[in-house]
């Protein structure tokens, strides 16, 4: 599997969870985030799907500067339908084209920011664990508010931490 193929299934995921939840559990503010909602943590995955998408064949990503866009957390829908426009995007996209990645460290306003270099595949791998990331926070989230919200178990979990399990059963 690709880099890309694992894009469109993490993309695929998103948007099946995405497809199925109301708005009204998609906006809450729960207590276990901090006051932040699940469309929040939606919102964030998707912009850096976005910076990526948008921005991969100028050759410089800044994920400091993302979208942000606020309709994506509150519209479950419209989030979805993000996801698929940023998939369209990147499906067509060599891996193995260069990019630069302004890093960002520090909180400090007036701190120089390097610069690495890496590829789109590399950097669709990172879009990928990130978003594994916070749909493990998702999870959480809807176990709390919505206990009886259906997901596959695995939604949230690292593929070689799957993999484990299943060696683990064998």
């Amino acid at each position: 599997m690709n880099c890309k193929q694992g894009t469109e299934i993490i993309i695929w995921q998103m948007t099946d969870l995405l497809q199925r939840l109301g708005e009204e559990t998609y906006t809450r503010p729960l207590a276990l985030f901090n006051g932040s909602s699940i469309g929040q943590h939606f919102r964030h995955i998707i912009d850096f799907y976005g910076c990526l998408a948008n921005n991969a064949l100028d050759g410089r990503l800044d994920y400091a500067h993302r979208q942000r866009d606020t309709r994506v957390e509150t519209e479950p829908a419209y989030a979805a339908a993000m996801l698929q426009q940023f998939y369209e995007k990147l499906k067509d996209m060599e891996e193995a084209i260069a990019v630069e990645v302004v890093a960002d460290f520090s909180a400090d306003l007036n701190e120089t920011r390097p610069v690495v270099t890496s590829c789109i595949g590399r950097e669709m791998m990172y879009a990928y664990d990130h978003a594994v990331h916070h749909l493990a926070i998702i999870k959480m989230g809807l176990k709390s508010t919505a206990p009886e919200f259906v997901m596959d178990k695995n939604i949230g979990v690292a593929p070689s931490t799957v993999k484990h399990w299943q060696e683990q059963q064998a």
